[in-house]
């Protein structure tokens, strides 16, 4: 049955960021009959803030386990979710403002980018946040994503399907047909075999390599991000020879956003 108990108490244990705004830390173990986890006290925080959420980082758990379906959906700005372990799908559903970091038991001995660490149609329909997954997702990854920024190390299937905005970088493999119906946001993705591209459904998107000075150091930032979040080897890895590992990037482009942006920057030029 459905763990209700957990979510009371997450309520309880962030009463001083609740009421006053003050910092929050504790931690948690999770089962996975512990679904939509962080979605209560979200609502909570939803309640007293409006869409305005709490200051980043305000309230800080860590949940050691298996986590079921809907991990964090809907988690507004100023929660900040770790999970120390494993996710069902529907990891970050509808993801508003809030911080997810998972990765793996630490004293786990497997390769990290050898099992999938979250389930199926993570992050369907998010509209913002961040997250930072050590290891690869399952199949639907962002679909209908409209503003989170997220790093998972490999997805399967139909990733990035009808997204329209935010950010997707994925430092791994890709499933097939990737990127279909995408017509916002951008994807970067490390393909280090060069399978990326036979994988991407160019219907609605361009393939660019990364040239611009903008896009270069916008995902440097969310790699070295998620080398923090994460400890991710990977990252670590990219990092130390990243003018090399630059060239192996794919940017995954929406042709009808790049015709929005460049009409906005002109537009802007224009008044000023």
């Amino acid at each position: 049955g459905l763990d209700r108990a957990l979510d009371n108490e997450l309520v309880r244990l962030a009463a001083p960021a609740l009421e006053r705004g003050e910092k929050v830390e504790a931690a948690f173990e999770i089962r996975n009959v512990n679904r939509t986890v962080g979605t209560i006290l979200g609502q909570e925080i939803t309640r007293r803030t409006g869409a305005d959420g709490l200051p980043e980082g305000t309230i800080r758990f860590k949940a050691t386990g298996s986590a079921g379906q809907s991990f964090m959906a809907f988690a507004p700005k100023g929660l900040t979710l770790e999970l120390e372990g494993e996710a069902n799908d529907y990891f970050c559903k509808g993801l508003s403002g809030g911080t997810a970091i998972l990765y793996p038991p630490r004293g786990s001995t497997f390769n990290p980018n050898a099992n999938v660490i979250c389930g199926n149609v993570s992050f369907y329909g998010a509209t913002s946040g961040k997250a930072f997954i050590l290891g690869p997702a399952g199949e639907r990854f962002c679909v209908r994503n409209s503003g989170a920024e997220v790093v998972v190390e490999g997805v399967g299937d139909h990733g990035c399907e009808y997204m329209t905005g935010g950010r997707a970088v994925v430092l791994g493999p890709i499933g097939r047909n990737f990127a279909a119906g995408m017509s916002g946001g951008v994807a970067y993705v490390w393909d280090e075999d060069e399978r990326a591209r036979a994988r991407i459904n160019t219907g609605m998107v361009d393939l660019e390599d990364l040239a611009e000075a903008e896009d270069i150091a916008e995902l440097k930032a969310l790699v070295e991000a998620h080398a923090e979040a994460t400890g991710s080897e990977r990252a670590k890895r990219l990092l130390a020879t990243w003018d090399v590992q630059l060239r192996r990037f794919v940017k995954i482009m929406p042709r009808d956003y790049k015709r929005a942006l460049a009409e906005l920057a002109a537009e802007a030029a224009a008044v000023a």
